[in-house]
């Protein structure tokens, strides 16, 4: 026994003396000349000469999205030859279609294109890249609605581009929030737009708002998120300059429409000052030209007015207008009408206005009826309702030569006439007036609530011209 535990212990000595110590695993020896940084560090180690020849093989769309990566590359990414590049390529590509842009590209010293500001050329690329078809939408917008006066294709085109619009919001402290429109209606004159999903925006807490049209750029490749488009303001909203005045309400909901760009309303929660949603209304007119032609700060500006020549004689007066007029809410057409043949002679003209009389109360062949109620309908994430007695009143005043010369969208109140004219006899029921008022012009309307027939009839119809605009656009001197 004492033998067997002997030799045990012995080969238990053996087996340990014949273990060799595990050696450590050394790390994998690198090639002599190269790095362990990773690519994306290693890039960063390259001086800013090396990584701007790396950046011009780029094209629009990659070297629009690398400037994403870091505050280094988008630096170098915006580097003023490099888009002034890319610019003269595009110009040569739309007029010459020849591979003339390195060669044009040198006429210019890099002194003088980068003396330009900050982004200068990249601005320009994307002007040049979404006017690409400029031509074309030029000639699908030649054709005319005899009915409306506007351009027939005017939806059409906006829809081809792919416009989205949006609406920035910036609070007293500064922080902006950008929302996309979440509803579109087309009626044959305006485009209306609504944001709901606003989140906790208090009323009293927006410093200012500005709505863009946001319009895609054709880039074959780039991330959704990422990728260019060309941002044109069509407005913007001062909260602490412009008014907005109360013209309507429900149990839920206070309405509120801006003086200064009546189409813009704004809808809050009766309880609190929480806004519920927006609503914007856009008249077609130069919509198209104020989506492509503007920048991201300047809207765009329509071209100076040069009187026109009447060879008729003043003393006659204002003749051959014609005024086509819609009343709707957000989602559906309310009622429509063209008036033709509107005049004023030169002894009606006032100090202030000249009036164009569509429907007079004394000709009653003229008064309109229809049939829809008057509601604006409004929805947030989880509720809807309707603010009745009002609607959104669009018109538009072609002059005698059939050019638009005063085209006004913007929700109006239906109030309760106070009195009754005693004209309107033969319509026993209750009074109702429209009234706007804005600095271009001023649009009357009268109606009686048929409660038998379930009918509105529109009896008084008038448009009040500034005899100082009529004055600066015909150059007369009424």
């Amino acid at each position: 026994m004492e033998q067997s535990q002997i030799m045990a212990t012995e080969f238990l000595n053996k087996r340990q003396e014949g273990r060799k110590p595990k050696k450590k695993q050394k790390s994998p020896k690198i090639p002599r000349g190269r790095s362990s940084i990773l690519p994306s560090a290693r890039l960063q180690t390259l001086p800013p000469e090396v990584l701007l020849k790396i950046l011009s093989f780029l094209d629009a769309s990659s070297l629009y999205s690398i400037g994403y990566v870091n505050k280094k590359l988008h630096e170098l990414a915006n580097n003023n030859a490099l888009w002034y590049r890319l610019y003269i390529r595009e110009c040569t590509k739309q007029k010459l279609k020849t591979k003339l842009g390195d060669e044009v590209a040198d006429r210019l010293t890099i002194a003088t294109i980068q003396e330009k500001p900050k982004g200068h050329w990249k601005r320009l690329l994307f002007k040049k890249m979404v006017g690409f078809n400029q031509s074309r939408w030029i000639s699908q917008l030649k054709a005319v609605s005899p009915y409306t006066g506007l351009p027939k294709q005017t939806v059409h085109v906006l829809r081809s581009l792919g416009v989205t619009w949006e609406l920035t919001v910036t609070n007293q402290d500064g922080h902006q929030r950008t929302f996309k429109h979440s509803h579109t209606f087309f009626s044959e004159c305006s485009l209306n737009l609504t944001w709901i999903g606003l989140g906790a925006l208090e009323y009293l807490g927006i410093k200012s708002m500005q709505l863009h049209s946001v319009v895609p750029l054709a880039l074959d490749r780039g991330v959704a998120s990422c990728r260019p488009a060309w941002r044109s303001l069509i407005f913007e909203v001062n909260m602490a300059k412009f008014n907005w005045r109360f013209f309507g309400s429900c149990v839920l909901v206070r309405a509120r429409h801006c003086i200064s760009f009546p189409g813009l309303v704004m809808g809050i929660w009766r309880d609190n000052d929480e806004v519920v949603f927006f609503k914007a209304n856009l008249h077609l007119h130069k919509l198209v030209e104020k989506c492509l032609l503007g920048s991201i700060s300047v809207p765009y500006s329509m071209p100076e007015h040069k009187p026109l020549f009447d060879d008729v004689d003043p003393e006659y007066g204002l003749h051959g207008y014609k005024v086509y007029i819609e009343l709707h809410d957000m989602t559906k057409l309310i009622m429509s009408g063209q008036f033709s043949g509107l005049f004023c002679r030169r002894e009606a003209v006032t100090k202030e206005f000249v009036v164009l009389q569509a429907i007079s109360r004394d000709k009653r062949s003229q008064h309109t009826a229809f049939a829809d109620k008057f509601s604006l309908k409004w929805r947030s994430e989880g509720l809807e309702g309707s603010v009745e007695h009002c609607c959104v009143m669009s018109v538009t005043v072609l002059d005698e030569s059939q050019t638009p010369f005063w085209c006004v969208s913007s929700p109006v109140p239906i109030m309760l006439s106070k009195g009754v004219d005693s004209r309107d006899y033969d319509y026993r029921g209750e009074s109702y007036v429209i009234r706007y008022h804005g600095s271009e012009g001023r649009i009357s309307l009268d109606l009686v609530w048929m409660e038998e027939l379930g009918q509105y009839f529109l009896v008084m119809f008038h448009i009040h011209l500034p005899v100082v605009k009529i004055n600066r656009y015909f150059g007369r001197s009424y």
